[in-house]
């Protein structure tokens, strides 16, 4: 007898809110940063990590910097596991603010990327050229993230005209709209200069949203994924979660660290 197809968690101990779901998820997704991993490194990730990881983003303007045929596995890797992957949203502003987006649409199709990320995070976007840009990603066959929010410290949100973003984003055919909060997640977006959020503000967005399912919200630094999971339940969209925490999140998106002990699907 094989003992190893005998060793089978109960179901109630893997998952003790009883309502994770398992890839290809329209709720829970975890969007993880990579700022850098080597291939070893990339591919223990995926090894341990995939189920958990729905979204991979190759952080910054780094995409250019890889040697080419690294950043190709990297890609068919990704692919291999369901895990949509794209460059960061910078590195298109990059290629606005420079006039080559034709050539920047080339070479993530030439190296097999599946997802884009839409941002004016850094730089001025006219409406009529982020339609575009969403446009253009479709034609391609990428799934389109887009992106909320200005990188600069101190940027808040204001929720009539994050709806008005959502709603025409995805009209155009963004997959979700991502909320930013940098890498550091401090003065920036819905959370002050000590990574705390503004509940205030984070209700009024939810409220005024016919879909928050719709938004994926970044959320690098641990306490801030405990209070959104707590907040809109164990089904929140949270990006920007570093390589190293993804057994953390998952851990606490299905109530098995003390932190979120009990936790449920919907708050």
């Amino acid at each position: 007898m094989d003992v190893t197809s005998q060793l089978e968690w109960h179901p109630l101990l893997r998952d003790p809110t009883g309502r994770r779901t398992v890839k290809p998820r329209t709720r829970g997704q975890t969007m993880v940063i990579d700022k850098g991993l080597g291939l070893h490194a990339f591919e223990d990730l995926l090894q341990t990590s995939a189920p958990y990881i729905d979204l991979l983003k190759i952080g910054f303007g780094t995409t250019p910097l890889y040697p080419t045929g690294l950043l190709k596995r990297k890609i068919e890797l990704a692919r291999q596991h369901q895990i949509a992957i794209m460059p960061g949203g910078t590195f298109l502003e990059v290629a606005v603010s420079r006039h080559t987006v034709p050539e920047y649409f080339d070479m993530i199709g030439l190296l097999g990327f599946t997802a884009i990320e839409v941002s004016d995070g850094t730089i001025e976007m006219e409406r009529t050229v982020r339609n575009e840009l969403i446009r253009l990603s479709r034609e391609a066959g990428l799934t389109v993230y887009t992106e909320y929010g200005k990188k600069l410290w101190g940027s808040t949100i204001d929720a009539e005209e994050l709806v008005e973003t959502v709603l025409l984003d995805v009209q155009h055919g963004a997959a979700l709209v991502t909320i930013e909060a940098r890498e550091s997640g401090a003065g920036v977006g819905i959370f002050d200069a000590n990574g705390e959020c503004r509940d205030e503000e984070l209700l009024d967005i939810v409220g005024k949203l016919p879909e928050p399912d719709l938004l994926l919200w970044e959320a690098p630094q641990k306490q801030q994924q405990v209070h959104l999971l707590k907040t809109l339940g164990s089904g929140v969209n949270l990006g920007n979660i570093s390589p190293n925490d993804i057994f953390s999140l998952e851990s606490l998106r299905r109530g098995l660290r003390s932190d979120t002990f009990g936790l449920e699907l919907s708050p």
